[in-house]
């Protein structure tokens, strides 16, 4: 019996630990949603491109045609909507876009989260979107980890960051402290020492090569070029191009770690709301390697910010107006969305 005591109150921890780490996990689970969509939509026309024959000098022409655009999406979100959102679809299908998702300061206390893969084929090119984020909204503190993977623009981004968190109002709120982010290799160029025929050699290290009648053809035995002229004006860059890709993704990521200094705003009433947030990162830390973005600027400073606004203005009854947007500046890259209008009911 003395044995058995000491084995129940020994568990009597573990149990009360398990009892909690399941009532935290339903809670974080509490109004999450998985969801799964395929869309899909006509792209771009067909196109009809004219050429002369160099044998006949016969005018040719062969119908350029771009196959439908697709979207295969899951994901999974728990973000609470601001005032003044609106839920426009009954279901989630992966092409929901909030500018308010980049805010510091979301519309609750506590932990949000999306997770979100895209599997696209836009315009004939195939490629992968990823969107994920934790964040933690504290009283005192802000915790926020996201991953950005834009195929279509070519832009890949990681940001952690560690916020304290000061309230001047209700409304508005100062936060300072550190972030970690990973950027591409800068200064990297592989063809840097090559000139002239180091450039075909290239190619034909790829698998590119000619056949008898002196047309180029690439690893897969599909004509590329009619001749040297082609080649050299318009496949040639091409196959570089994607040299240069491929070596460039061999490289290691480059850490940075930065301050920030930031702000958030939020002001709403039901005719009228303003929704404003903004990082700026003055000094940056980074690993001094070959191909880091301190090396590439010489050591010398540089800012780094992004921001973001949404405003909303119901004048009267039938006159609306609207502004969003976000906007980010990170080393040598911008990229930013917008939208600005009014609505105005007739009747």
């Amino acid at each position: 019996m003395k044995k058995l005591l000491i084995t129940i109150l020994c568990c009597v921890p573990f149990l009360t630990q398990a009892q909690q780490l399941k009532e935290w996990g339903e809670k974080q689970l509490k109004f999450a949603t998985f969801y799964t969509a395929v869309t899909g939509n006509n792209s771009l026309a067909d196109v009809s491109i004219y050429s002369i024959n160099p044998t006949t000098g016969i005018l040719e022409e062969n119908i350029e045609s771009t196959p439908f655009d697709y979207t295969l999406a899951f994901g999974v979100r728990k973000i609470a909507r601001l005032d003044y959102e609106n839920r426009k679809n009954v279901f989630y299908n992966g092409t929901e876009t909030s500018v308010s998702d980049a805010a510091t300061v979301g519309n609750v206390e506590g932990l949000e989260y999306l997770f979100e893969f895209d599997y696209k084929r836009q315009q004939g090119s195939k490629f992968v979107d990823q969107q994920h984020f934790l964040r933690y909204v504290h009283d005192h503190w802000i915790l926020k980890v996201e991953y950005v993977q834009d195929g279509f623009a070519d832009l890949r981004y990681f940001e952690a960051s560690q916020r304290y968190r000061y309230n001047i109002a209700k409304e508005f709120s100062l936060n300072v402290g550190l972030v970690q982010r990973f950027s591409e290799p800068y200064g990297f160029d592989p063809l840097s020492d090559l000139a002239g025929a180091d450039f075909t050699n290239i190619a034909v290290e790829q698998g590119y090569g000619t056949n008898f009648e002196g047309e180029w053809i690439n690893p897969n035995g599909d004509i590329v070029a009619e001749n040297n002229i082609v080649w050299n004006a318009v496949a040639l860059p091409n196959v570089l191009s994607e040299y240069v890709d491929q070596e460039r993704a061999l490289l290691p990521y480059q850490w940075n770690h930065s301050l920030v200094l930031g702000y958030d705003y939020y002001h709403y009433t039901k005719s009228f709301w303003f929704h404003s947030w903004a990082s700026v990162l003055p000094l940056h830390v980074s690993a001094k390697n070959e191909y880091s973005y301190t090396n590439f600027v010489d050591g010398n400073t540089w800012f780094d910010y992004t921001g973001g606004l949404i405003l909303g203005w119901q004048v009267n009854k039938r006159l609306g107006l609207f502004s969003e947007g976000k906007y980010h500046k990170y080393w040598n890259r911008v990229w930013h969305d917008f939208s600005v209008g009014f609505n105005y009911r007739i009747l």
